[in-house]
């Protein structure tokens, strides 16, 4: 008989306020599915741990809780997800804000400046002679890795350490012009 009461009790319990309760969830976390989902989950713990609680436990209030922080809970999850893709966002905002300010402050005449051509030219002077001549048949004569290296008898391979030294010491003395020469040095790939 106290089973048969314990049912009827809850099942009460469920009719009166299972759509209040859902009502409740939705006007925090606006999801009705969601919402369904923690009150009848709210629900069946109660069911479940209700032998456990004090007799003086109102079951409305037991379940209205655990409803709650089941919503504190998944709006604390949301929060935290919005604040994730916010801050990747502001770094692709950051990114790009970046770029169109570097381009803007791009000085055309600058790239190609007196200054940096000497800079340029110094810096190809005082490579080894090998390197030096292998660097301007490449960027200046236009010739190929393999014609280079059939005219100079050397390997491919040779041809392509020469150029990798050159674009080095290139990169560490105009390091100070980089944001600015970045197409420049993709001409020199």
């Amino acid at each position: 008989m106290h089973d048969r009461n314990n049912i009827v009790n809850f099942n009460k319990l469920f009719n009166d306020y299972y759509q209040q309760f859902v009502y409740f969830a939705m006007g925090y976390i606006k999801d009705e599915t969601k919402s369904k989902d923690f009150v009848s989950e709210a629900f069946s713990i109660y069911w479940e741990k209700k032998e456990m609680l004090p007799k003086d436990t109102n079951p409305q209030g037991y379940i209205l809780t655990i409803i709650k922080n089941k919503c504190l809970n998944y709006l604390q999850h949301k929060n935290i997800k919005l604040k994730a893709a916010q801050e990747i966002s502001e770094h692709a905002q950051w990114i790009l804000d970046t770029s169109i300010n570097t381009l803007e402050a791009c000085d055309p005449d600058t790239i190609f400046s007196q200054e940096i051509l000497q800079i340029i030219e110094s810096t190809i002077d005082k490579l080894p002679i090998k390197t030096k001549q292998i660097f301007k048949m490449s960027r200046f004569e236009d010739l190929s890795h393999q014609e280079i290296a059939q005219q100079l008898d050397l390997s491919t391979k040779s041809i392509e350490y020469h150029i990798t030294i050159a674009l080095k010491e290139l990169r560490i003395t105009l390091r100070d012009f980089l944001t600015i020469l970045v197409p420049l040095f993709l001409l020199f790939k």
